[in-house]
C-alpha cells in the first residue's frame, strides 16, 4: 500500500503544479511577460484560503474562493506599477514583488504564525470518505480543477483577447500602432493567471494541512520555469507534460532517498543538479520543449 500512496500523492502533486506551470505559461507563453515571482500567487492562495477557514471559520469553499480572488487582485496590483517596465525589468520587479509576499508571510506573526506557519488546516469533505479513500478523492479533485483550468485557458487563448496578447508577445509594438491598450491587456493577463496560481495554492495547503514561508522559497519559481522549459511555451498541455516530468524528478528522488546509501542532503543537491542539467539540455537542443506552439494560420 506504501507504493500506492506514493503514486497517488506523486500524481496530485503534479496536477498542483501543472495549474502553477499553466498559470506561468499563460503570462509568458502567451504573453511575453517574464515572472520570476509566480510563487507570489501560490503563496497567497495558500495563506488566504487557509486563515479563512481555520482563524474566521469559514467554509472551506468560501477559502477557495477568496484565496483565488485575491491572488489575481495582487497580480492586478503587482501590475500597475510595473505594466510599462520592459521584460528584463519587469522580471526583476516580479521577483522582488515574490520574496515580499513570502517575507510578509514570514514576520508578520499576528496573521501567519511567522516561521511556525499555519497548522491544522481540514482536509475538504473529509467526512465523506474512509480515510484510505480519500487520497484517491483529493486526486480526482485536483484533476478535475486542472480539466476545467485547461478548459477555460484554452478558450481564452483561442479568443480575441487571447490572439491580443500572443500580438503583445510578438510585436508589442505593432499591437499599439493598431489602437491595443497593451498595459490593460498585459494587467488582464497577470489577472488570470494569478487566479489560476491561487487554486493551486489553495489545494496545496489543504491536501498537506500545513504551510509555512518555507513552501514558498523563489526555488518554486525556478521549478515552474523548468516545467515550461521542458514542457513548451505557448502550449498548455507542453505546461501540464513538463510538470509531469519535473515532478518525477522532483518528487521520486526523495523516495528513492530511502533506499540508497546518500544524505538528505545530498539527494537535494543531486535533485536539482538533474533538473538544472535538464533544463541546458533543452535550452541547446530543443528549445521549443516537448511540444511546440500550435501556431493557427488565419486565411481570408
Amino acid at each position: 500500500m506504501t507504493i500506492i500512496y506514493f503514486i497517488i500523492y506523486l500524481l496530485t502533486m503534479i496536477g498542483i503544479y501543472a495549474l502553477m506551470s499553466m498559470s506561468l505559461n499563460f503570462q509568458v507563453g502567451f504573453t511575453g511577460l517574464i515572472n520570476f515571482g509566480q510563487v507570489a500567487f501560490f503563496c497567497i492562495g495558500a495563506y488566504t484560503s487557509s486563515l479563512l477557514v481555520v482563524k474566521a471559520g469559514v467554509p472551506i469553499l468560501g477559502g477557495f474562493l477568496a484565496g483565488m480572488a485575491l491572488s489575481g487582485v495582487f497580480g492586478y496590483i503587482m501590475s500597475i506599477p510595473t505594466r510599462s517596465l520592459k521584460s528584463d525589468y519587469w522580471a526583476i520587479a516580479t521577483l522582488a514583488s515574490g520574496e515580499i509576499v513570502r517575507l510578509v508571510a514570514l514576520n508578520e506573526q499576528w496573521l501567519t504564525a511567522g516561521p511556525f506557519g499555519v497548522m491544522s488546516i481540514p482536509r475538504p469533505f473529509l467526512d465523506l470518505f474512509p480515510k484510505e479513500a480519500y487520497p484517491f478523492f483529493y486526486l480526482l479533485f485536483v484533476a478535475a480543477c486542472v480539466l476545467i483550468a485547461y478548459l477555460l485557458l484554452s478558450l481564452l487563448v483561442d479568443s480575441p483577447f487571447g490572439r491580443n496578447l500572443k500580438a503583445i508577445r510578438d510585436d508589442e509594438e505593432l499591437c499599439l500602432s493598431l489602437g491595443k491598450d497593451t498595459q490593460q491587456l498585459k494587467l488582464q493577463a497577470m489577472v488570470v493567471a494569478g487566479i489560476v496560481a491561487g487554486l493551486a495554492g489553495c489545494l496545496f495547503a489543504f491536501y498537506i494541512t500545513y504551510i509555512s514561508p518555507e513552501n514558498f522559497r523563489p526555488i518554486e519559481t525556478f521549478l515552474i520555469w523548468a516545467m515550461i522549459i521542458v514542457g513548451g511555451r505557448g502550449n498548455l498541455a507542453g505546461a501540464i507534460t513538463g510538470a509531469v516530468v519535473i515532478q518525477l524528478f522532483n518528487v521520486s528522488t526523495r523516495f528513492i532517498g530511502n533506499y540508497v546509501p546518500f544524505g538528505s542532503d545530498t539527494m537535494a543537491a543531486l535533485r536539482m543538479t538533474i533538473i538544472g542539467v535538464l533544463i541546458i539540455l533543452f535550452l541547446l537542443y530543443r528549445p521549443e520543449g516537448l511540444f511546440k506552439e500550435r501556431k493557427r494560420v488565419y486565411r481570408e
